[in-house]
Formats: C-alpha cells, sequence, structure tokens
C-alpha cells in the first residue's frame, strides 16, 4: 500500500503559501471474497458493500459447480476450484485500481481452506477465514463431493494436525501477513480442533486475531449472526486497512523529515564558498 507526498503551493494575498499534500495512491486496497461449498457470491454482496465502505475494491465470484450447476457440483474437484480462485486473483489484480501490494482474501468453510491455500501460491497480504473447512491431501483429484464419503473425514476433524501434515494448514505456516479465524459456536460441521490446527499453523503471521460468535451455526443461518460476523470482519479490516495506511503516511512524513534534516545539516553552496574563502 502506498501513500503519495507532494510539496504544493498556493496564493494568499501577494504571498505563496508552501503546502504538503498526503493522499492515497490510486491504486486501492483489494478484498477478494470465496463463498463456502454449496454457496455461491450472493453470500458475500452484503459483506462487500461493508467493506466497500472503507476506500476498498471487492470481488466476489461464483466457484465453478455452484448457482445452478447441479451437474457440475457433482464432478467439480478441488483443483477446478483452485484454479477458479487463481484466475479471479489473477484478473483482479491486473486492475488499475488494485493495489496488488494490499490484498485480503475472505473466505467460508471451503472457500475459507481454498484461501489458506491461495496464499502459499499468491500474495496475500491480510487472510479473513470464517468457518474454515480442512480435508486430507489425499485424494485431491477426486470429486469434492466425494471427499464426504469417506468415513475417517469427520474423526479426521476431530484430530490435532500438524502443519506439516496438511497442504492448507502448511500455507498458513508460511503465511506472514495478518490474519483472522472466525469461529461458529455452535457448529455442527467444523469442531473446535480444525480452528485450532489453523490457529496453531500461523507461527509466522504478523498477528492472528480468533473471535468466536455466540449462537453461531456453521451457516450463520440467523441474520442477527450474520451482523455479527460483518461487524466483526468491517472492524478487523478496518484496523487493517487505516493502520496500513497510516504507516504509509508515516514513512513519507519520516521521509520529507529526512530529506529536510540532511539539507539543513550540509552547508549551502554560498557558505561553503565563504569557508574557502577564509582558508586561502
Amino acid at each position: 500500500m502506498d501513500v503519495t507526498l507532494e510539496h504544493i503551493g498556493f496564493p494568499v494575498d501577494a504571498d505563496q503559501l508552501s503546502g504538503t499534500l498526503l493522499a492515497p495512491a490510486r491504486a486501492l486496497p483489494g478484498v477478494l471474497f470465496v463463498h463456502g461449498w454449496g454457496g455461491s457470491q450472493d453470500h458475500d454482496l452484503a459483506r462487500a458493500r461493508e467493506a466497500a465502505g472503507l476506500g476498498v475494491v471487492c470481488l466476489t465470484f461464483d466457484l465453478r459447480g455452484h448457482e445452478g450447476d447441479a451437474q457440475m457440483l457433482e464432478r467439480v474437484t478441488r483443483q477446478q476450484n483452485l484454479d477458479d480462485l487463481l484466475a479471479a486473483y489473477d484478473w483482479f489484480v491486473q486492475q488499475p485500481n488494485v493495489d496488488e501490494n494490499a490484498i485480503t482474501v475472505v473466505g467460508i468453510s471451503y472457500g475459507a481452506y481454498l484461501a489458506a491455500i491461495l496464499s502459499s501460491l499468491r500474495p496475500v497480504r491480510w487472510l479473513a477465514l470464517r468457518t474454515p473447512a480442512l480435508y486430507k491431501d489425499e485424494d485431491w483429484a477426486l470429486p469434492k463431493r466425494q471427499l464426504h464419503q469417506d468415513p475417517d473425514l469427520v474423526p479426521f476433524r476431530h484430530r490435532q494436525v500438524a502443519w506439516q501434515d496438511n497442504r492448507a494448514l502448511r500455507a498458513c505456516a508460511d503465511f506472514q501477513g495478518d490474519a483472522l479465524i472466525v469461529e461458529a459456536e455452535l457448529d455442527q460441521i467444523i469442531p473446535h480442533q480444525v480452528i485450532d490446527n489453523y490457529m496453531s499453523a500461523f507461527t509466522r503471521a504478523r498477528s492472528r486475531t480468533s473471535r468466536v460468535i455466540a449462537g453461531a451455526d456453521h451457516a450463520f443461518s440467523e441474520k442477527p449472526v450474520q451482523r455479527i460476523y460483518t461487524a466483526v470482519l468491517v472492524k478487523w479490516l478496518t484496523e487493517m486497512v487505516v493502520g496500513a495506511r497510516e504507516h504509509a503516511a508515516r514513512e513519507k512524513i519520516n521521509e520529507r523529515k529526512r530529506v529536510r534534516d540532511g539539507q539543513s545539516s550540509a552547508p549551502s553552496s554560498h557558505a561553503a564558498a565563504a569557508g574557502d574563502a577564509m582558508t586561502r
């Protein structure tokens, strides 16, 4: 994220005043939303609208096999949906109003699982995972729906999994940005152990924030808990984006001070000439 600093002057009466104009660069932070299994981008539009009020660019999209595509839902694989996410990311960062160095990815459940993996394949500065799902690395090419036929999937999600033993957790272990994990108190699909596995994996993250939404089920079915989640997400995004802008502004001001102090400490050309004359 960048901030521009420009020295300006403007007239008043017969004089000229000097000033400094600080402003965000034209490219704005981007927020990429990834919906969950069986969902659609409609689940993200309300939060995207709230986030856009922070002065960021938001992108929602539908993964293949979703939004009425029932036939493909039966055969779509994790790799295909990861390819969807990569394509969305690559298109997004090429937009002229998006800062490719200030990308947030917000994922829900299966989308959070894909978002975690994405962070190992593309630059992600901020990563928000709501009720992130966890799957075994095996059978990667198998249709995603068939993964739930594995009788060990539920026991697997109740086990402690080391970050070295899972692709999504390895990506989290390598992640060096800021992470948010949101857990549903009454989640019947993603047990607390999965949340622990993700949180434990973020060993190199700049910051880790976790929130539990009281009374929420996995799908956040009730409107009140949806509003609470939106408030949590927007508050975190505000802290991240505004904090980064403030940091960038401080850096520009400090740079200006260093240049100014360097100029004031260096002898002027007239003073240097006078000094040379005195030594001759």
